[in-house]
């Protein structure tokens, strides 16, 4: 199939979040699969041509070739892309995230036409490429060159829907008949994301639990009654994990190499990870590990509310990130409180983040929604058990029979399943089948990339 992605940002060019990584991997898993795919982004400040060798393709736009024979594009546009940051600064969004948005849309359906590239499928990623099936099915569906054209539009957290006021309307050159409840409007506001949902032919999201919890009021953040609605075009494919990256055998963060055959040479690393975060290196208490934003959305406020009982059970934690000021705060508190059972890491550090999924026994990821989730999966190609809230991309991913899961979100239950865990990994021979059952699962991206091929080519039989 000939297939082009359209998202705002992508590894190793730009990157805020996941997004960028699926957007990096994912297309280099459906070449290998014998697909032809392009990419198309927004042109950022920190993509130099030097750096990434693009070539000239038009006045404005340029281009580099990934994997054997992707083509990436870049739309130019300085005032709009050369920004230090790709969708805001210390003040909040950029006030002219709709023209900025609006425009790469329109321009990368445009470029479609110029380079004479005619997708069966354009791949849609969040709420910056929402406009793309809008404008398809508005502005280009008179041209020739766009008849039977498919759009996918994928929702990777659906939090985030590019949000307008009213009055900016006419910047998108579209009817103002689509501005209402059935099609663009949200309270009176644009609702970029609503579009896409509407005019696309099929909509994902990254695990399937995530895509009917996304149809509850709980989880919809508004858009619950719409994706209702179009139930039977939404679907749930689970993120794949870059097995390149995160192989216990091949990592050269750690401080010892290991894998399934060989699991004992795993306490060397933790070991390690005990000596550099000053804990004690104690190999028969279990080390608890955590890799995250420090936010409620990642679990912190049921974490806050356990954290002083947790402390005075037999184990050990090691953070690392930042967020809220507040939690900042309260696990300096803590840390100061238990030093020996506390090791708090209040920043972003790729080696430490690869010696704390090697090192620690369990890997704590109580999310309070998570629509996919990498660290669960990163943890058990690690034999690093994993212990989560059943939501979203963690309850399709964590089971009994490879890790620790909770099913009602209080500080209560988080509590209780750690003490379970503690017990547990007491249990020596029966830890070490656990940690063997883990790293047998393959989460790899070419099982996900076939799983949206089908989803290609059901898009490309709508009519």
């Amino acid at each position: 199939m000939k297939i082009a992605f359209c998202a705002s940002e992508m590894v190793p060019f730009a990157k805020t979040g996941g997004l960028a990584d699926v957007v990096g991997a994912l297309p280099q898993a459906l070449e290998e699969l014998k697909h032809e795919v392009i990419v198309i982004l927004p042109r950022y400040k920190s993509i130099q041509d030097t750096k990434f060798k693009l070539e000239r393709v038009k006045q404005d736009v340029s281009y580099t070739v990934i994997g054997k024979n992707i083509k990436v594009y870049f739309i130019e546009r300085d005032e709009y892309f050369a920004r230090d940051n790709l969708y805001g600064d210390k003040a909040g969004d950029y006030k002219d995230n709709l023209d900025r948005f609006s425009y790469y849309c329109k321009r990368s359906l445009g470029l479609l036409k110029e380079i004479n590239f005619k997708p069966q499928i354009i791949h849609c990623h969040d709420w910056q490429s929402g406009l793309v099936p809008v404008y398809l099915k508005n502005l280009f569906v008179k041209d020739s060159f766009y008849k039977g054209v498919r759009t996918l539009f994928t929702i990777h957290n659906i939090g985030y829907q590019g949000l307008f006021p009213r009055d900016e309307f006419s910047k998108l050159g579209l009817s103002w008949d689509l501005f209402n409840m059935e099609y663009m409007e949200f309270f009176d506001k644009i609702n970029i994301l609503k579009g896409g949902i509407v005019f696309c032919d099929l909509i994902n999201t990254v695990s399937n639990a995530y895509s009917k919890e996304i149809q509850t009021k709980e989880f919809g953040f508004g858009m619950e009654g719409i994706l209702s609605r179009r139930k039977d075009s939404l679907f749930g494919i689970i993120n794949g994990l870059d097995y390149s990256i995160w192989n216990p055998e091949s990592d050269s963060y750690i401080a010892k190499n290991y894998s399934v055959k060989n699991l004992n040479e795993k306490a060397r690393d933790k070991a390690d990870l005990q000596k550099i975060c000053k804990l004690p290196v104690k190999n028969e208490i279990p080390l608890f590990g955590i890799v995250s934003r420090l936010a409620e959305q990642k679990g912190f406020d049921i974490l806050a509310g356990a954290i002083q009982d947790i402390c005075k059970l037999k184990l050990q934690l090691v953070i690392l990130g930042t967020g809220d000021q507040k939690y900042h705060v309260l696990l300096d508190d803590i840390t100061k409180q238990y030093p020996e059972v506390v090791s708090l890491n209040l920043k972003f550090d790729d080696s430490l983040a690869h010696k704390i999924y090697a090192g620690s026994d369990i890997f704590l990821m109580p999310s309070k929604y998570e629509p996919c989730g990498l660290g669960q999966l990163i943890s058990l190609s690690y034999g690093t058990i994993p212990l989560v809230f059943k939501t979203g991309g963690l309850a399709d991913t964590v089971t009994k029979a490879n890790g620790f899961v909770f099913d009602k979100y209080s500080a209560e239950e988080l509590l209780k399943t750690i003490k379970s865990a503690v017990k547990e990994f007491s249990a020596e021979k029966k830890w070490q089948q656990l940690m063997q059952r883990a790293m047998q699962y393959n989460f790899s991206w070419e099982e996900s990339a076939k799983k949206y091929v089908q989803l290609y080519e059901k898009a490309a039989r709508q009519k």
